[in-house]
């Protein structure tokens, strides 16, 4: 029997998600803008998916924007940051020509680190390195605010190390921080988290965390692959412009006929982990130590367990390396034949790890200096 050890690139679907997928598509295949009775049922189960999913996060549903995934979120979020600058420069008589500034880590997924990147004519960027242990400092981010930074995007929980960053500590620095901006009339700071690696493992709470934005996958915790954006307090506390423009779905911040099925089955899966996540916790935290401690055992000190030390790690991850000159990750999976692994992101071109990817050469020596420009 082959062994997936790959939960971080995608999960396979909860039969009970599959369940309600099919039956959406067989039901509830109205479009949910129309008035008619069928349309009014499909617009139904998208608002208890929509309900679910704030329960699992503690968030009201009218915060939750459907997308297509994680990207889309993401993305949202950075491109939407050049009109909330603009907009904030038309209020104020000061005239400011620097440029939006924003700060992230250097082991961001993809999806964060490259709308980021495409936007560098436009705005400037700090990437702050993380620790030796794989966790980001807090007044490593805190210190490098300036009066023109307007976003901090940092991820809940790294999907190759398994580490969680301290989203809650800055979270709360960055409110203080907040509070005299405001009385110094300076833009205030959002702040974005992309959980896509921490949500069916640990608990997520918007209170607890803190954080303006929250980008949601659905595949990471045996949903389909469609995500969704929590934006707190849409229109207030956090703004959000739309990329694409079209009907008015999702109160026009999403505009597009809605994925009935998808969003059903992302719904499904949010309420598995609203009512079971300790109870998952507990079991990939029992298997991932049994897993680490047979490695142990067989291979003694030729086995390295990285990220251990001083972090709080996701309770699915364990991130190995063997001691052996010549040896190299890819070579030994490919010996493995019936277990299905990866030696760094799926995402990632050639399914390289984080910071070695040929094709992103500049981006990773910007990062692992620690550019600011």
């Amino acid at each position: 029997m082959p062994i997936y050890l790959d939960y971080n690139a995608t999960t396979p679907l909860e039969p009970t998600v599959i369940e309600s997928i099919t039956k959406s598509l067989s039901e509830n295949w109205a479009n949910p803008s129309s008035g008619y009775a069928s349309g009014v049922a499909a617009k139904k189960i998208i608002n208890e998916a929509r309900k679910n999913i704030g329960l699992m996060i503690g968030a009201n549903p009218e915060d939750i924007i459907f997308t297509s995934g994680g990207t889309e979120a993401n993305n949202m979020v950075i491109f939407g940051i050049l009109e909330y600058y603009a907009n904030w420069l038309r209020t104020i008589k000061t005239e400011i020509k620097d440029k939006p500034h924003i700060i992230t880590t250097n082991v961001e997924h993809d999806a964060v680190i490259l709308p980021i990147r495409h936007l560098q004519k436009k705005r400037n960027v700090t990437i702050v390195p993380v620790l030796k242990t794989g966790c980001v400092d807090v007044q490593d981010i805190i210190s490098e605010v300036r009066p023109t930074t307007c976003l901090i995007t940092v991820m809940l929980a790294n999907n190759e190390t398994g580490v969680i960053m301290p989203i809650e500590h800055i979270g709360r620095s960055i409110q203080q921080i907040n509070k005299q901006r405001r009385a110094n009339k300076l833009i205030e700071i959002l702040y974005h988290t992309d959980a896509a690696q921490a949500i069916g493992k640990i608990e997520v709470d918007t209170e607890t965390l803190q954080a303006n934005y929250i980008t949601i996958v659905g595949h990471k915790f045996y949903g389909p692959r469609i995500g969704c954006l929590y934006a707190q307090g849409i229109g207030s506390k956090a703004p959000v412009y739309p990329m694409l423009f079209g009907g008015g779905q999702e109160s026009g911040y999403r505009p597009g006929t809605e994925n009935t099925p998808m969003i059903v089955g992302l719904g499904e899966a949010a309420r598995l982990v609203f009512r079971h996540l300790t109870k998952y916790s507990s079991h990939m935290t029992k298997i991932r130590d049994y897993l680490e401690t047979k490695l142990k055992e067989t291979f003694g000190n030729e086995v390295v367990f990285n990220c251990k030390s001083d972090v709080i790690r996701l309770p699915n991850t364990c991130n190995i390396s063997f001691r052996k000159e010549g040896l190299y990750g890819h070579r030994v999976l490919s010996r493995c034949t019936n277990i299905s692994a990866s030696i760094g992101a799926a995402c990632h071109t050639n399914n390289q790890p984080s910071g070695s990817t040929p094709t992103h050469e500049e981006i990773w020596r910007i990062i692992y200096e620690g550019h600011t420009e």
